[in-house]
């Protein structure tokens, strides 16, 4: 083992027991003041049961997240511009995330920013941050640069789709955070950058510690500020990695569910039915009546199956030379 992988892995398992130790202090915290996330009306009701358990739990990384920039940077693992590109991103994304979760808290209800405020500030923090990363070029993969005008705005628009995406999947206990530690696991195995590496390993150790709280029956909620924080980090890994083309497996299974609850909205408007029984699609195999652990399993392997056909696809792609004509 090099030196190289010797620091990621030390610094792995400091920031998994970190992670680990400051998400039961928060747990703590929350449960001390009496501070409980409140249920939709509108969701499932076998979701009720779980009012009032500790919110927010996002926080944790999202603290936790100069720490790894620093650490990142004063070990030699990534220079300025790789640590401000790959971390930046994810911490402004997990403000905007953070307020919601705090205007929730204040106002005891599901209801946070508006939906028109809440895509204003995320068009805002996604358009400042790909203007900073668009003047050395976006590329679709390694090698292969795009037009700065098209690839620009496309950009913002899958930033913004990510940031939502992850938070749509975010309804059952473990759902998120599995699929987000696949996609990371999945970001470290294939990418062979420093940066991209060490950053999505340290994601990786922090969502695996938020895992330990939140799979069933979870005892805290991930939250806005994890949900867009770990959303922000897919996209800005695959964009330093030098590669718009891997969002499409690291955001297999959320952009299933994203699509689901836009399509269910759509019918709805359109036409007056439904597709599904109840939108995104975890809630549809829930009021099914298949169990939340079961649902969370199946998707995480849906998840992990449908990035490694897409991985071996893009391969092909490249070996044949197609993506690089």
């Amino acid at each position: 083992m090099n030196d190289m992988k010797i620091k990621i892995l030390c610094l792995g398992l400091i920031f998994f027991a970190s992670a680990i130790f400051l998400e039961s202090l928060w747990i703590s915290l929350m449960r001390n003041f009496g501070v409980g996330e409140a249920i939709k009306n509108y969701g499932p009701s076998g979701h009720k049961k779980k009012k009032g358990t500790p919110g927010i739990g996002g926080i944790v990384a999202f603290t936790l997240s100069p720490a790894a920039a620093l650490a990142i940077y004063h070990t030699g693992l990534g220079d300025t511009r790789d640590v401000f590109i790959i971390w930046v991103f994810p911490l402004l994304a997990g403000l905007v995330g953070f307020a919601d979760d705090l205007l929730k808290a204040f106002r005891s209800s599901s209801e946070g920013l508006r939906s028109l405020q809440k895509l204003f500030l995320q068009i805002l923090v996604c358009s400042a941050w790909v203007y900073f990363v668009s003047r050395d070029g976006i590329f679709l993969v390694p090698g292969v640069a795009l037009p700065v005008k098209l690839a620009a705005p496309a950009l913002v628009f899958l930033a913004v789709a990510a940031l939502n995406a992850v938070n749509v999947t975010d309804g059952l206990d473990g759902l998120a955070g599995s699929a987000v530690a696949v996609s990371l696991l999945s970001v470290f195995l294939w990418t062979d950058k420093t940066p991209v590496l060490a950053s999505a390993a340290l994601g990786l150790a922090m969502t695996a510690a938020f895992l330990w709280h939140n799979s069933n029956p979870a005892l805290v909620f991930m939250g806005d500020a994890g949900s867009h924080l770990w959303g922000a980090l897919l996209v800005s890994l695959c964009v330093d990695a030098g590669s718009l083309a891997f969002m499409l497996p690291m955001g297999f299974i959320f952009a299933i569910e994203l699509a689901t609850s836009a399509i269910q909205i759509f019918t709805i408007r359109a036409f007056g039915k439904r597709i599904f029984r109840m939108s995104p699609l975890h809630h549809h195999f829930e009021i099914e009546g298949m169990k939340e652990p079961q649902i969370v399993a199946r998707f995480t392997l849906v998840h992990a199956a449908g990035i490694a056909a897409i991985l071996i696809f893009m391969e092909t792609l490249l070996k044949g030379g197609f993506l690089n004509a």
